[in-house]
């Protein structure tokens, strides 16, 4: 807006503590179209405004489709329209709040709908993905002139805020649901007969091959019914002991294979020979057993389908949790920019992407970033950390197994490049691939085809892959450990990822962002960095970088004073450098001061090595101690892990 229009307004203010109570009274306990409607109607009555509503931007129409309309008191429903020749246009175009104080139907004569509105001022501010991708805007109008008012405009961005989240939500929700459907078609109409027991063996749901096997006209006929009726004694006792073993895993895959099956019993008197599998999971704390029952008389091809569909579904639930942990990428440093436009040039290729940086920087939201702007985004993105399995479990991890290829093998499993098939592969830490399983991914990635473990059948898969490191594998490869031919496969597009201290003014948004959302998790209300708090943030060289960071305002809300948070406790002691004294040559430490400096420093070193003790990337090498000796003193010092 122009200053010459500006001037044509006076200035005005509002309240916004009341502003912000009703907002977040009315907002609170909503999701989805309930939170829309609330956060638009609460807007327009705190501001006094003629109108408010939240929007979806449908890009490839380049149009807007309303979640929530306030207009003049009522709702407007089924709202939808072309951006070109709106104000919402350079809202969407430039990414950026606009702010029209007054004559807005002038500014925009070939909107529509403006007059009959009877705008007059209007502001709007875009919605944005993870990836800063405009998924909609939230807007108001008024027909009345609209004074630009400082408190107005961060009450729009706070909640503007609170509404991407939603939006990014509801559209992860809805790409879980459409996969709770597929797997509901499959569930249904698969030949196998499907069973579901609670812990006392009583019967929850059935499919419709369930029910035409145990003789029951529909799921009603045998919900409740003891499944032991079905089977003999001593077959029930088989299914106990699975059961049993089910209960004691802590660790691997939740499924049996039931071996010999049994002869099982139909209401109507017929018995037949079977086979079948038991898996387990959990929901709200109580264990569910699904038992598939196959008529060893006819042959069935379903099996692998749906466990393939159960592990997928899986997934999604946690890539829905894990979406609503994470943040988008914060920052305007000039090294963030430089690594979010090298996204957006290669998000929309196949090109494999190496991600480089040292540990915490972030890479994980990188890789989410290229998935979520590439042609892949409908299918998932499926993670694995190449550090945090066995050399032995790797290979089954990306490639699966069939029953029996190795001792534990007891059923067939699929493997992460088979998830991931149409999608896009996360592989952090490729660095600690092992060299033997090396030869085996540069295949997946030329021919897109392996063997599972155990298996002579050839897979095809079409998968997208993005790796990261911090190590430097061109040293690796001149050293043996790291293939020469993946390296260049994987190193198609390199993206350097910043350290945290190259960052500058990104620090102090990183630290306000996470204080943020650890007060409200904790339920602190709290003041914002002070510049002195800014300062030292700044001056620390986070060698854990983001991750770092993100756990020292963690302990800095968790021992807030009065709101105020406490970085002096929370933040990492810098050791002296080369050549400094000690602080006083008279002074002596306690034995409780002495732990705690211990501790503080054995933390430091667990959060720059992530948590790893043994190893050539772990703590106990960085503080040159032996990993059993590093074990003892931190169980000694009560440190968590």
């Amino acid at each position: 807006m122009s200053p010459d229009m500006r001037h044509l307004i006076p200035s005005a203010d509002i309240d916004e503590n009341a502003t912000l109570r009703r907002l977040m009274e009315g907002t609170a306990l909503s999701t989805g179209e309930a939170f829309f409607k609330a956060l638009a109607k609460n807007l327009a009555q705190a501001l006094g405004v003629h109108g408010a509503w939240v929007t979806e931007y449908m890009e490839e129409q380049g149009r807007l489709r309303a979640l929530a309309f306030w207009l003049d008191g009522g709702w407007v429903e089924e709202y939808e329209y072309d951006i070109a020749g709106t104000p919402c246009e350079p809202v969407i175009e430039c990414q950026s709040l606009i702010h029209i104080p007054s004559e807005v139907i002038r500014l925009f004569p070939k909107d529509p709908d403006l007059p009959g509105m009877g705008a007059v001022s209007y502001m709007g501010v875009p919605l944005k993905d993870v990836d800063r991708r405009v998924l909609g805007h939230l807007a108001v109008l008024d027909d009345k002139p609209m004074p630009p008012q400082p408190r107005l405009t961060a009450i729009f961005h706070i909640f503007a805020a609170r509404a991407a989240t939603e939006l990014r939500r509801m559209r992860a929700t809805r790409q879980l649901e459409q996969q709770e459907a597929r797997l509901s078609r499959l569930f249904r109409g698969t030949m196998d007969g499907i069973v579901e027991l609670d812990s006392s063996w009583r019967i929850t749901q059935a499919n419709p091959e369930a029910c035409r096997l145990l003789g029951g006209a529909e799921t009603a006929t045998l919900a409740g019914m003891d499944f032991r009726a079905f089977i003999s004694p001593e077959r029930s006792e088989m299914l106990a002991g699975a059961i049993r073993e089910l209960a004691e895993e802590s660790e691997g895959r939740p499924y049996r294979w039931l071996p010999g099956g049994f002869a099982c019993n139909s209401l109507d008197g017929q018995s037949f020979p079977a086979e079948a599998s038991l898996s387990k999971y959990l929901a709200e704390d109580c264990p569910y057993y699904i038992l598939v029952i196959r008529d060893s008389r006819e042959r069935f091809a379903a099996e692998a389908q749906i466990q393939s569909l159960a592990e997928e579904r899986e997934y999604l639930r946690r890539e829905v949790a894990a979406l609503e942990e994470q943040g988008e990428i914060l920052g305007d440093s000039p090294a963030i920019r430089s690594a979010l436009r090298q996204v957006r040039q290669v998000a929309g290729t196949d090109a494999g992407v190496l991600l480089l940086g040292e540990s915490g920087v972030g890479k994980e939201l990188f890789a989410r970033a290229i998935h979520r702007q590439s042609p892949r985004a409908c299918r998932q993105l499926v993670k694995l950390n190449c550090a945090a399995l066995p050399a032995s479990l790797i290979e089954s991890e990306l490639f699966g197994h069939e029953k029996g290829a190795f001792t534990g093998a007891t059923a067939k499993r699929e493997g992460r490049f088979a998830l991931a098939d149409g999608g896009t592969i996360f592989l952090d830490e490729i660095g600690e691939l092992p060299l033997e399983l090396q030869a085996k991914l540069l295949r997946v990635l030329q021919e897109g085809e392996f063997e599972p473990l155990g298996s002579s059948e050839t897979r095809r898969v079409d998968v997208r892959v993005v790796a990261a490191t911090n190590r430097n594998l061109l040293k690796e490869v001149w050293d043996g450990r790291f293939r020469a031919d993946l390296y260049y496969r994987l190193s198609v597009f390199p993206i350097p990822i910043p350290p945290l201290r190259e960052r500058g003014d990104d620090i102090g948004k990183l630290a306000q962002a996470f204080a943020d959302d650890y007060g409200r998790r904790m339920g602190k209300k709290l003041a914002p960095l002070s510049g002195s708090q800014q300062k030292a943030l700044q001056a620390y060289p986070w060698p854990g970088n983001v991750r770092e960071l993100q756990n020292v305002i963690e302990r800095a809300v968790i021992t807030s004073r009065e709101g105020v948070l406490n970085l002096d406790f929370a933040m990492p002691q810098p050791g002296p450098g080369p050549g400094s004294a000690p602080e006083g040559a008279s002074r002596i430490y306690t034995e409780a001061e002495l732990r705690g400096l211990e501790r503080a420093n054995i933390i430091r070193a667990l959060e720059a090595c992530e948590g790893r003790i043994a190893g050539e990337q772990g703590a106990a090498r960085l503080l040159g101690l032996k990993p059993t000796t590093l074990n003892s003193r931190i169980k000694a010092l009560d440190i968590p892990r």
